[in-house]
């Protein structure tokens, strides 16, 4: 079963009111929610108050709600949505450096944006050499594929293909607690 499958499903029984479907949602991604929107919204009571507007919402009009990707996509539109309003209410500018997943050059790191950098390092460091290579070469020199390729003296399909690979190993290394940045 996909997980589209089991989104429909979910938003079946909660479309027929299954509260037990719902609190399985809730706790499934209020957290992630919480998170992601704090790359917004750097006031946690704030982003708490903005997820569960989401989930209100979201019970309130579940009969009539039409999802059309998953249920993960829209709850992490919706989320993106309610932040931008909220700044735009306050009168608040986003710096494009505050909303960028490069923790390396944020200022001000929150204690959890911390230990995701240095999860993210450590996931990097066990990839294999040559992979690890690749992967640095793109993301932290910001090398082109094909220039990768010059550079190493490899094709540009092997310089997509061990990106691909050091994503996917970094991805399994951080773990479902981190599945939102994917």
């Amino acid at each position: 079963m996909t997980e589209k499958d089991d989104d429909i499903i979910l938003l079946n029984l909660i479309r027929e009111g299954d509260r037990l479907a719902f609190r399985h949602l809730f706790e499934t991604y209020f957290t992630p929610l919480c998170r992601f929107m704090h790359l917004y919204v750097r006031e946690t009571t704030i982003v708490e108050e903005l997820a569960l507007d989401i989930f209100t919402y979201l019970w309130e009009n579940r009969q009539t709600l039409q999802i059309q990707l998953s249920l993960k996509a829209y709850l992490f539109q919706a989320a993106r949505n309610k932040c931008l309003n909220t700044l735009r209410q306050k009168k608040l500018t986003v710096r494009l450096e505050d909303t960028d997943l490069d923790f390396a050059e944020t200022n001000v790191m929150s204690l959890e944006t911390d230990e995701l950098y240095q999860l993210i390092q450590e996931a990097v460091l066990a990839l294999p050499d040559k992979c690890k290579e690749v992967f640095q070469l793109s993301r932290t020199e910001n090398l082109t594929n094909q220039e990768i390729a010059t550079k190493l003296n490899i094709s540009v399909k092997t310089v997509e293909g061990q990106i691909t690979k050091a994503l996917k190993r970094i991805k399994d290394f951080l773990g479902d607690s981190y599945s939102f940045l994917w």
